[in-house]
């Protein structure tokens, strides 16, 4: 399958916060020239992501704690060692994670969770099963799919690398039944393969999340106060796994990426090739532009991502996609009192009570809305979607559980 690269413009910025934990710190200064690949922030803490810039050029702003500024050169001279082979028979699992660490991956599914950080769990002989999330259950997108097609010899290769880490595990991809495509290029690529296994699972919403897809996969329910690595497993998604075989085998840390432009307010939908730092704007020209009257843009899925006023910002590592609507049909629902159905209950993949949550998050009571689970909540959409009072539950629940990590209770 044949993607369309998107041209990155002239004026590249990095966000120094593209992942979980503490932001990046700059190496590089205004001024200075930089290369393809070149690291121009650095991991800080035990829970970052190293940066690299996606462009050749000259940095011409730098703002601590916000980002970097790239002026594209066009040359896309790379910096040395970039895209160079690496056999990785005989190396180690101190120097592959490495390699993830110094290539800045992190989680591709949403979460951008360092995947160095995630890959060095302490109890890495207990893990007995790896879970290739290749789910990809939102409506409108698809950039998993597309990587599972266009790339899956780099996927498969990511697969082996991940099984010298854990070397007591067996590896499982996990793709719903709607994408046969890929489903038949990786029963065919594995049928010799006797550690790694297709899994093909009933195409529903929310599946791509953690707990969810392991249940999917084994019938085993990880509780919510239980890591799924505790029990054993390992869920990485697709596109992460690709990451991992380019920032092992082949020398690249994670500058591109896959990202969906779709919607009805869009010419011509289309999977696109996006290098990070690369402004919004860009991707709707490579999709043909906008139509008159664009009311809604939501960069991710329809149900867990983010609605934005603008084009001006920017792809980052974990940018899957751009969606541009005609009608804020959101926005147009009137917003009623609850009538204590229920649905949103039953709707829960978590077995939460959103009902509940919503009343203690209105009253600013962090606390019961901690005691009653509230902030177990994986924000899926599902209760907002669901609800018949048209109230945005799961936008009250993103704002409490910021105040609650921020401290303020």
């Amino acid at each position: 399958m044949r993607i369309k690269e998107c041209y990155p413009g002239d004026i590249l910025k990095y966000p120094l916060s593209q992942h979980i934990g503490e932001s990046a710190v700059p190496v590089v200064c205004v001024g200075q020239k930089v290369c393809v690949g070149q690291k121009i922030a650095a991991a800080h803490g035990k829970i970052s992501a190293n940066i690299a810039s996606s462009v050749s050029g000259y940095v011409t702003g730098v703002e601590a704690g916000k980002e970097i500024t790239v002026k594209n050169d066009g040359l896309y001279t790379v910096s040395d060692g970039y895209g160079e082979k690496r056999n990785i028979i005989g190396t180690g699992k101190s120097e592959i994670l490495k390699y993830i660490y110094e290539a800045g991956v992190v989680g591709m599914g949403g979460a951008g969770f360092p995947t160095h950080v995630k890959l060095a769990c302490k109890n890495s002989d207990k893990i007995r099963l790896i879970i290739i999330n290749g789910a990809e259950c939102e409506p409108y997108i698809s950039p998993d799919f597309t990587l599972m097609v266009a790339e899956s010899s780099k996927i498969l290769s990511g697969i082996l690398v991940l099984l010298k880490l854990f070397e007591n595990a067996s590896a499982v991809i996990a793709i719903e039944d709607n994408k046969k495509e890929a489903i038949d290029i990786f029963l065919k690529k594995t049928r010799h393969i006797k550690n790694i296994r297709v899994k093909v699972l009933k195409t529903m919403y929310p599946q791509g999340a953690e707990r969810q897809i392991i249940y999917s996969v084994t019938g085993e329910k990880i509780k919510m106060n239980t890591l799924p690595q505790d029990a054993g497993y390992m869920v990485c998604n697709v596109a992460t796994v690709k990451a991992v075989n380019d920032a092992v085998c082949e020398s690249k840390p994670l500058i591109k990426r896959i990202v969906t432009v779709a919607g009805d307010a869009v010419y011509k939908p289309c999977n696109l090739i996006v290098r990070t730092g690369t402004e919004f704007i860009k991707l709707i020209e490579a999709a043909g532009g906008l139509k008159e009257k664009c009311e809604k843009i939501i960069v991710g899925g329809p149900m867990m991502g983010k609605a934005v006023y603008d084009m001006n910002h920017h792809v980052t590592k974990t940018t899957s996609a751009l969606l541009c609507f005609l009608k804020d049909e959101v926005s147009a629902r009137a917003c009623t009192p609850c009538i204590r159905c229920g649905r949103c209950a039953a709707a829960c993949p978590n077995g939460l009570v959103p009902l509940l949550m919503a009343e203690y998050a209105i009253k600013n009571d962090y606390n019961s809305f901690i005691k009653i689970g509230g902030t177990n909540c994986m924000g899926c959409g599902k209760c907002t979607y669901v609800c018949p009072a048209a109230r945005c539950l799961t936008q009250m629940f993103t704002a409490a559980k910021r105040r609650i990590a921020e401290g303020r209770i």
